[in-house]
């Protein structure tokens, strides 16, 4: 463990300065004479254990270091990048004790290299060795202590030894402050992230374009899109990373229109994206399910080469399959030279989606042969591609092959999804079970998949339960509260439902409200529920008035137990022909072609009704109609949905 020791006063001595070689004693026969002379030969040794390393022939430096009477800093500096380069642990070992052999070990220099190369080998011991042995501690190794520690997982000691390094006088620079911030999301604590933000602007480090980047993908992750916003528009210059980091904060937060917004005035000052902006801008796309855009996206990618790098790749694939086209997502992933398990579960993903639950299980399989191991993500995605296809069994083993075979722990999400699983197929009680021998805290996400069952099935008692719980981890998560009211009202329990209503009402929480988009002759437009302020509006209601008539005489029966309120069953049905999803719907037949698809993505999970009403709408109308709700993919075709009513 490391100590906190304050150093004695001393003079600065420059980090990169060599020391110089110890007096050798050296006796011939009988005499006793002592000269400080180096062998002819070690000067040529030296050179010679440089010049093999920069080979990456480290065998034969390390032969030679045993024949060195005196190694220089900068021999030990190539040995040491030289045992990271080979990923050789024993020979850093070697390495290390031969340094303290030769009396290096308190060189604050090489002390920093030791330390980036332990961190390299996840070897935090050996690293904090190295930091205690150090008094004489530059900026350089507190850098590269809290660089290690922070890739380890240990966010919590960073800003423990950031206090002390502040108490007793040691000046940050850029990059201690850039550590310092990932530590604090390593601790998810976004107070201590606002309090290093107030130190940067104290210390003038305000016009730094590399720590307030950082601090831009700090806000991002702790999803405080304001605050990132503000540091952006703040600041005085900005570089292509600044950029990137911003269109990803929003791309990441639920604000893809705001990432094809901010990508597009990039463009405008003639700043080229690289792959990690264009996979962000891809993410957008399939989030808005603006497949023209991302076809353009595509094209730019081709053009500049970028079509060679495995994330941008996997990206597309995500992005087509998102956007409905599964065909052109499968075609990018077949066509990819190397795959690696990102790519993998893309494509595994894009199955689960659409609800071809066993394809997902095939391609979960067919990765497995190809010699690339499952990540826990991967079954994430196969797991999920289960749930929706109702495939019970199958999920079972998969999830039991986690530990047994590939030494992957369940986390939440593994849990969450398997509550799904059994819950969408009606086994609740097996569910409940599921939660009650959970070996980890369950969290909001297994509640709610567990709520979410309850909704599709209308189980008061195990609705009741798991709300009580979401109630006390999530307090101000209004969509549970109405999920509760839902279920009350599908069991015409209206008192319990006025209950709800008035505990959303008392804590100041607001349903959210449907959004759907849709993608238009390569714009995108937003729709909200009883949305009245669109422009079309008027003409968007008399076509669905129209359409909900004409489909009346041809067995339509609108299904009201959706709607919350005790209302007259006329009033009931003009809430319904008010929601988002229809109201896409209706915008894309008045503004596109004959035959041309229509692809929408809506925020909240599609409703009974209108489910119903999309598939006489694609049958009626002659449209292929394909919507994208917050868990899957519904394609409507004659009349037909693709998840077979199961979703």
């Amino acid at each position: 463990m490391w100590t906190l020791q304050t150093p004695p006063p001393c003079r600065l001595q420059n980090p990169y300065s060599s020391y110089r070689p110890r007096p050798i004693s050296m006796s011939f026969g009988d005499s006793s004479t002592t000269t400080t002379s180096i062998k002819p030969f070690s000067r040529n040794y030296n050179e010679s254990i440089q010049s093999f390393c920069k080979k990456g022939q480290l065998k034969e430096a390390l032969q030679l270091l045993f024949h060195e009477p005196n190694p220089t800093q900068r021999t030990y500096e190539l040995l040491i990048l030289s045992c990271s380069n080979k990923h050789s642990f024993t020979d850093a070992l070697t390495v290390h004790r031969k340094l303290i052999d030769d009396g290096f070990e308190q060189d604050p220099f090489l002390a920093t290299k030791l330390i980036n190369m332990f961190s390299h080998f996840d070897s935090i011991e050996q690293v904090r060795q190295v930091f205690d042995k150090i008094y004489n501690r530059t900026i350089f190794l507190w850098n590269a202590f809290f660089r290690a520690l922070t890739l380890a997982g240990h966010g919590l000691e960073v800003l423990e030894l950031y206090t002390h390094m502040n108490t007793i006088g040691i000046p940050s620079d850029r990059f201690t402050y850039t550590y310092v911030l990932k530590a604090c999301v390593v601790v998810a604590s976004l107070s201590k992230g606002k309090e290093i933000h107030a130190h940067i602007l104290r210390h003038g480090y305000h016009r730094h374009i590399h720590i307030m980047t950082t601090l831009i993908d700090v806000y991002a992750r702790f999803g405080c899109v304001h605050n990132a916003t503000c540091v952006f528009s703040e600041m005085p210059e900005k570089n292509l990373v600044s950029w990137s980091a911003m269109i990803a904060c929003y791309a990441k937060n639920g604000k893809p229109l705001d990432a094809l917004d901010l990508f597009r005035d990039m463009m405008s000052y003639a700043l080229l994206p690289n792959s990690v902006t264009m996979v962000s801008v891809l993410q957008a796309c399939a989030a808005l399910a603006a497949l023209e855009q991302g076809k353009l996206l595509h094209g730019y990618i081709l053009r500049k080469g970028l079509d060679s790098i495995l994330p941008v790749l996997s990206a597309l694939v995500t992005m087509y399959s998102r956007c409905g086209a599964l065909d052109l997502g499968r075609r990018v992933f077949d066509q990819m030279g190397k795959r690696d398990v990102v790519a993998w579960n893309s494509m595994i993903s894009s199955y689960g989606i659409f609800g071809f639950g066993a394809k997902a299980i095939e391609t979960f399989r067919e990765m497995i042969r190809q010699g690339v191991s499952p990540s826990p993500v991967s079954f994430v995605s196969v797991l999920g591609a289960c749930s929706h296809a109702g495939l019970v069994v199958e999920g079972k083993q998969l999830f039991d092959s986690m530990w047994k075979e590939y030494k992957i722990y369940p986390s939440v999400e593994h849990y969450a999804c398997m509550v799904d699983l059994l819950g969408r197929a009606n086994q609740l009680e097996e569910a409940a079970i599921i939660i009650q021998d959970m070996r980890i805290e369950p969290g909001p996400k297994v509640w709610g998949s567990l709520l979410g069952s309850c909704r599709i099935h209308c189980n008061v008692e195990l609705a009741e339960r798991a709300s009580r719980r979401l109630f006390e981890l999530e307090p101000t998560n209004a969509g549970n509260y109405v999920l509760l009211a839902d279920i009350y009202a599908e069991a015409k329990m209206w008192d319990k439902v006025k209950q709800v209503r008035k505990l959303l009402e008392a804590k100041g929480l607001q349903k959210v409200s449907g959004c759907s988009m849709i993608e238009v002759k390569r714009k995108i437009y937003s729709l909200q529920s009883v949305d009245e302020i669109n422009i079309h509006i008027e003409q968007i209601h008399a076509l669905l008035l129209k359409l909900s008539m004409e489909m009346k005489q041809n067995g339509y029966v609108p299904d009201t137990r959706i709607v919350l309120y005790d209302l007259e069953e006329e009033e009931k049905e003009r809430i319904l022909l008010g929601h988002s999803e229809k109201l896409a719907v209706a915008f894309g037949l008045i503004n596109s072609s004959k035959g041309e698809a229509i692809r929408i993505s809506k925020n909240l999970r599609l409703c009974e009704d209108c489910h119903s009403f999309t598939k006489l709408i694609s049958k009626y109308t002659n449209r292929e109609i394909l919507v994208r709700d917050i868990n899957r993919f519904h394609h409507f075709a004659n009349g037909v949905c693709s998840c077979g009513d199961y979703w």
